[in-house]
């Protein structure tokens, strides 16, 4: 295997474009004393680029990031597709800790691999009270990740960027409660909500979002509206 290659350049446009309130467009911004959350936005080579076998480019290849499915018996947001991370603890120093806290106990994530780029400005998630600070990162040395905690993690995914910016995988979800956003349907997995919302705010930021049919509109599963 070769040495990881570094992050790409439109890796590093996300962070200088996210550190402001122009990353989350028309998505709120989070409420006076909403409650503190990070999650870790995780893009590494995939095991393609690590062997030598496929290049990084600037239009996503050779590229992937880390996705969560919750279990289908958590409380909230029961079987969704999320980023690892979770709520500030006190002994957390800052939202990046938190971040690379919750991936590693949540998906067994070495952090001495991980090159994090900094944090992006918080947004809401207004379903829980949250203000949630993505946290960017550039996966160095990709180590092996699982569900730990099958309670709270399902599956654990490395989603390619190609297939994420592939028209054909998306489409706009809409909730009976009129919610409409952007949603991917890839890799057997249904991204929506919150975090379709970042992954669609990152990719247009990094310039890699193609041309897609909006007007595709298409309720959320019934399994996702309990």
């Amino acid at each position: 295997m070769t040495d990881a290659p570094e992050a790409p350049a439109w890796l590093h446009r996300v962070h200088e474009l996210g550190s402001s309130d122009r990353l989350r467009g028309a998505w709120p911004s989070p409420e006076p004393g909403a409650r503190e959350s990070a999650v870790l936005i995780l893009f590494g080579p995939t095991d393609g680029a690590m062997a030598g076998l496929e290049s990084l480019d600037e239009q996503g290849g050779g590229v992937d990031v880390v996705l969560t499915q919750r279990a289908d018996a958590m409380r909230t947001h029961a079987g969704q597709v999320s980023f690892p991370g979770g709520g500030v603890e006190p002994d957390d120093a800052d939202a990046v800790a938190t971040a690379l806290r919750e991936a590693h106990e949540e998906i067994g994530l070495s952090p001495a691999g991980v090159e994090v780029l900094g944090a992006l400005a918080p947004v809401a998630l207004t379903v829980t009270n949250f203000a949630v600070t993505p946290v960017l990162a550039w996966w160095q040395q990709p180590s092996p990740v699982a569900a730990l905690d099958p309670i709270e993690v399902a599956h654990v995914a490395r989603v390619r960027v190609s297939d994420l910016i592939d028209p054909a995988n998306r489409h706009t979800a809409t909730h009976p409660r009129g919610f409409a956003g952007p949603a991917f349907t890839v890799d057997g997995l249904y991204v929506w909500g919150f975090t379709a919302f970042l992954l669609d705010a990152v990719l247009t930021a990094a310039g890699l979002t193609r041309a897609w049919n909006t007007d595709d509109r298409r309720q959320v599963p019934q399994r996702f509206l309990r």
